[in-house]
């Protein structure tokens, strides 16, 4: 059933960016080993069937006339919605909504990068989605880059009303939040229409950010409010905007087209499309892990989080056994007093050189003589 769905590039891409958005979710208290497993599954029981309702000849949206280019509910709905309950079925992180906790990002030039590196790869399974090499690709192409550009812009708007600050990870976020929300109307809607999905996509992604403090849950990386929210904005404007006369520039598509041609129905499709992927996702994620968390009360190589003694330490030494950056281990044991410290500890974390002890001598005088200064500064506010 699922092999008669289209295979290109841009296909396969579109089933490892869902799942790799979906996963995203695990961050600072996930396994690897059940998440790989359940990874498997999902693309299996979850992407496969949405994917195949979707752009199939016999799937039920396809015949019922909704109209979804690259993959709104597919990648975006599905993922969204899939992080959302792996989200609830983790749990919130040790010191969430507390002050221990620590919200900065962890590099602002990897997000950058990270943020270059998808809009580039954006034109591949948009554009790409045409299957050919005609104006349908092109249009579609134009569509993305004006969409993602008026996200960012967007997004640093708003975000600057309210903290008077240009933030580059915020234009990041308003360039995906714009991607997203144009990727199900890239090849039915006209250029001018993109820049209302950027527009729309960058004000409503940006607000969706606080739906989880409504909803109660911790998603950390805000995948559900711009993956699976901004695919439901996506697909709800492609149902005003798509035009016939651009999904013909292909030569043999046909479509009634949106609002734009008076097809006033493609609103109620384009609804049902949305509610009946992210409802699929959503139900067979928490039932997928549901199962795999069940199996883990007698395997423990199944269990989904890591302990609270896990988490503390960190994924990447409990997990992995490497870090990212070796000052975060001279900055650990700075905080952790020599009598404390517990056996559980990777010796990586206890083991320096001449050096690092010089650097650690370093930065305690360095801490000592700005404990110094902030007392001379305090007795001076008293005086």
């Amino acid at each position: 059933m699922f092999c008669s769905v289209p295979t290109s590039t841009s296909g396969s891409a579109d089933v490892e960016n869902s799942v790799a958005l979906a996963v995203g979710a695990v961050a600072e208290r996930g396994r690897m080993l059940p998440c790989i497993i359940y990874m498997f599954i999902w693309s299996t029981l979850i992407y496969d069937p949405i994917a195949c309702w979707t752009w199939n000849s016999s799937g039920w949206v396809f015949q019922m006339g909704g109209l979804d280019f690259a993959g709104g509910t597919p990648v975006h709905i599905a993922s969204g919605t899939a992080a959302l309950a792996y989200s609830y079925m983790l749990g919130k992180r040790s010191g969430h909504g507390t002050q221990e906790l620590n919200y900065r990002p962890h590099n602002v030039t990897h997000i950058v990068i990270g943020t270059v590196f998808l809009w580039v790869g954006w034109f591949g399974f948009n554009a790409g989605s045409a299957l050919a090499a005609n104006l349908r690709a092109i249009m579609a192409a134009v569509c993305t880059n004006l969409a993602a550009c008026v996200g960012g812009i967007t997004w640093c708007l708003v975000d600057y009303r309210l903290e008077r600050k240009w933030s580059t990870v915020g234009f990041c976020s308003g360039v995906i939040a714009g991607l997203v929300a144009i990727t199900p109307g890239s090849g039915y809607v006209p250029a001018w229409a993109a820049v209302v999905f950027g527009a729309v996509g960058g004000v409503v992604c940006n607000y969706a950010t606080k739906l989880k403090y409504f909803l109660r849950c911790d998603d950390a990386l805000d995948i559900f409010a711009v993956h699976g929210v901004g695919g439901f904005v996506g697909n709800i404007l492609t149902a005003f905007f798509a035009a016939d006369y651009i999904a013909h520039l292909d030569g043999y598509t046909v479509i009634p087209g949106g609002w734009l041609n008076h097809n006033w129905v493609q609103l109620g499709y384009q609804l049902a499309d949305s509610l009946a992927g992210g409802a699929y996702s959503f139900i067979g994620t928490c039932l997928i892990l549901g199962a795999l968390d069940f199996i883990g009360k007698f395997l423990p190589a199944f269990r989904l989080r890591a302990t609270e003694e896990e988490e503390a330490l960190g994924i990447d030494d409990v997990e992995i056994g490497e870090f990212a950056y070796d000052y975060v281990e001279l900055t650990r044991e700075l905080k952790v007093p020599d009598d404390d410290v517990d056996e559980g500890m990777s010796m990586h974390s206890l083991h320096h050189n001449g050096a690092g002890m010089a650097i650690t001598s370093h930065h305690e005088k360095n801490q000592e003589s700005m404990d110094s200064a902030n007392q001379l500064a305090d007795w001076a506010h008293r005086a």
